[in-house]
C-alpha cells in the first residue's frame, strides 16, 4: 500500500502561482508513475499532469500545457505540481495518484492504483 498526502493548496488571485506537493509513504520502494487530477464542483474528475518514474517524461492536457509543470524528487518520495498563470477555471480539488506502471503516464483515472485525499485550490478573479 502507498499513502499519498497532498499539500500546498489555497486561495490565490488570477495570474498567481501555487505549488502543490504530494508526499508518498508506505511501499515507496516500489516504483510508480504519478499523476495529478482535479475535480471542480459539479464536474467530473479531470486529468492535469503525469510523470514517469524517472521523471524524464511528462504529459499534460492542452488546458494546462505551458502553465503547469509536474516534477518529482524520488529521494524525498514527493511529486510537485507548479501552477503558474492561474485562472478562475483552475479552481478545484487537486488529487495526486500513483500508477504501478512506471511508464504509464496515462490520463485515465482508472489506471491509477492509489489516491490522495485532495487539496483545495481556489483562484479568485
Amino acid at each position: 500500500q502507498v499513502q499519498l498526502v497532498e499539500s500546498g493548496g489555497g486561495l490565490v488571485q488570477a495570474g498567481g502561482s501555487l505549488r502543490l506537493s504530494c508526499a508518498a509513504s508506505g511501499r515507496t520502494n516500489s516504483r510508480y508513475s504519478m499523476g495529478w487530477f482535479r475535480q471542480a464542483p459539479g464536474k467530473e474528475r479531470e486529468f492535469v499532469a503525469a510523470i514517469s518514474w524517472s521523471g524524464g517524461r511528462t504529459y499534460y492536457p492542452d488546458s494546462v500545457k505551458g502553465r503547469f509543470t509536474i516534477s518529482r524528487d524520488n529521494a524525498k518520495n514527493t511529486v510537485y505540481l507548479q501552477m503558474n498563470s492561474l485562472k478562475p477555471e483552475d479552481t478545484a480539488v487537486y488529487y495526486c495518484a500513483a500508477d504501478r506502471d512506471i511508464a504509464g503516464m496515462t490520463a485515465n483515472e482508472k489506471d491509477y492504483d492509489y489516491w490522495g485525499q485532495g487539496t483545495q485550490v481556489t483562484v479568485s478573479p
